[in-house]
């Protein structure tokens, strides 16, 4: 019996993983499929802008022309630009004037970054992608002084994804040491205590800001023993997470304890805890979520936006900057970072949970306080930046690390000091007032045209009507909205994005066997299932 058994268990994993290639297969079809018409949308791209220069190209244009003559034009590293956030910030630096240099990890025999053929780049170099081990963590700190020398960078500003970010710290660290560049980055010691949840909880609470009430665990017993406490209470909810990064469990919001003991033991069962590997129970708070973004130089917020959030966020609209969430969610983060003190320098995003009445209030009066609860802080760049995609005044906050002063400053954009939330720092910059509402074509395109339609065909699938609604929505923001990759003034990225690392990216998971559960195309990462 074991052996069907066993039998049995090898003939579904082949069922799954044929089903799994087979979307694989079509996938990269669609891409080839796709691909003449792409091609036609870059040709047009270059010919529209060489004939008619935008806006990006014009401010460029002018701020380097001899009506400026105080314009000195800075050498800005900016890694990770095969991200929508690290391509952003390096067109932003494009447009302003400056020389950028591009960086970011890619395979040593194929060139898949699609930041790399962005016209808003000097240069383009490799890096290595480092592992946790302490020879490639090394191995990147010298590839980047390297190109420090090289290139003679005067601000490097890392916008390297979550798996290096101590790495990223090390190299700081390192930089500012024995260079004179000046880094958009936390040290060591900040990005680990922001970026791991119970540490980032902790260091909150210490300074003072509101927590959900969290409790970290080692062990199941441990967690079981407070959500008991928990159910006979039956008052709260927690959602148990994970303290670093999994992709297996990132999105499992369970809310704990469940209807009866049985299922809770049976959910923490499945959950591997230990001292070696800790988790935290979080406060449930029923209410709409937010995340932010804010640039950070010495202690003091030079740039803030806010935006509705989710878990997997593929869709970005700026909050009003005058909005009482807003303005609360500001007051926060100019707070956390005074804590940090003169050397606080870098990204800073947090994600936010709001009460539900206190969401209500804040609509109803801009000046009101409300209680916000973190959930989660990254210390580096959120893809919330590509709201600032028309905003070149942004780069003053970065050139300020140099003491630098600029010329690109619109009054349009400066916000009075009586309008900042804790009326003493100066007042950030926000995104232009006639800001854009962001999206990526290749995730709505399968998420709402392609499999709505191929759903039609199951019992359980949507109605009609539905997949009329995800069509209405797909052509909203196709006509209306701004691709996060796209620009008519630098088309190739997002063509090389969709031609070439992604079908790579598909064909590697495939040859190899594994299976993803989904992709984020904003950040280019694929989350593999256990």
């Amino acid at each position: 019996m074991p052996h069907h058994a066993d039998a049995d268990r090898m003939l579904d994993a082949n069922s799954s993983f044929l089903a799994h290639a087979a979307q694989d297969v079509a996938l990269i079809a669609l891409s080839i499929a796709l691909l003449p018409l792409d091609t036609f949308v870059v040709c047009l791209s270059y010919i529209i802008t060489y004939s008619y220069p935008i806006r990006a190209i014009q401010h460029r244009r002018h701020v380097r022309s001899t009506n400026t003559p105080y314009f000195e034009p800075k050498n800005i590293l900016v890694t990770g630009v095969g991200m929508t956030k690290g391509l952003v910030l390096a067109r932003l630096f494009y447009a302003a004037g400056h020389n950028v240099i591009g960086a970011d990890f890619e395979p040593a025999y194929l060139p898949t970054t699609s930041g790399r053929l962005s016209r808003a780049l000097k240069a383009f170099h490799k890096l290595s992608k480092p592992d946790g081990s302490r020879d490639k963590a090394a191995r990147y700190t010298q590839e980047l002084l390297q190109i420090l020398q090289a290139e003679k960078v005067d601000i490097w500003v890392s916008c390297s994804g979550v798996a290096s970010a101590v790495e990223d710290g090390q190299a700081k660290e390192m930089v500012e040491l024995v260079t004179k560049c000046k880094c958009v980055q936390y040290d060591v010691a900040t990005t680990k205590r922001l970026h791991e949840k119970h540490s980032f909880m902790d260091y909150t609470q210490s300074i003072g800001l509101a927590i959900p009430e969290t409790l970290t665990v080692t062990s199941k017993a441990a967690a079981l023993h407070f959500l008991d406490d928990a159910s006979a209470k039956q008052q709260k909810k927690y959602v148990l997470k994970y303290i670093g990064t999994d992709d297996a469990v990132r999105g499992d919001m369970t809310l704990l304890p469940l209807s009866s003991p049985a299922q809770t033991k049976a959910h923490i069962s499945r959950m591997e805890i230990s001292e070696e590997r800790p988790w935290i129970l979080q406060q449930f708070i029923r209410g709409p979520e937010y995340c932010t973004h804010a640039l950070v130089v010495k202690g003091e917020v030079k740039a803030f936006v806010a935006c509705p959030s989710s878990e997997l966020l593929m869709h970005y609209e700026a909050l009003p900057s005058d909005s009482g969430l807003s303005m609360n969610m500001l007051r926060f983060t100019q707070e956390f970072a005074a804590a940090g003190g003169p050397s606080f320098t870098g990204h800073l995003s947090f994600d936010f949970l709001v009460e539900m009445a206190d969401a209500e209030k804040a609509l109803r009066d801009p000046a009101a306080n409300i209680t916000l609860y973190p959930i989660e802080c990254n210390p580096r760049a959120h893809t919330a930046v590509c709201l600032f995609n028309d905003t070149p005044e942004m780069v003053d906050g970065y050139l300020s690390l140099l003491g630098s002063k600029t010329a690109i400053a619109s009054s349009a954009n400066k916000t009075t000091s009586s309008s900042t939330p804790n009326g003493l720092a100066p007042p950030p910059v926000f995104p232009n007032k006639q800001h854009k509402k962001y999206y990526w074509i290749g995730h709505d395109l399968i998420e709402l045209v392609l499999s709505p339609l191929l759903s039609l065909t199951s019992v359980e699938g949507p109605s009609f009507v539905e997949v009329f609604e995800h069509m209405a929505t797909f052509i909203e923001h196709l006509l209306w909205w701004h691709d996060g990759t796209f620009e008519f003034w630098d088309p190739l990225p997002a063509w090389w994005l969709y031609h070439v690392y992604w079908p790579y990216q598909i064909l590697v998971a495939l040859v190899g066997r594994r299976k993803w559960s989904r992709m984020n195309v904003s950040t280019c990462k694929m989350f593999m299932c256990e």
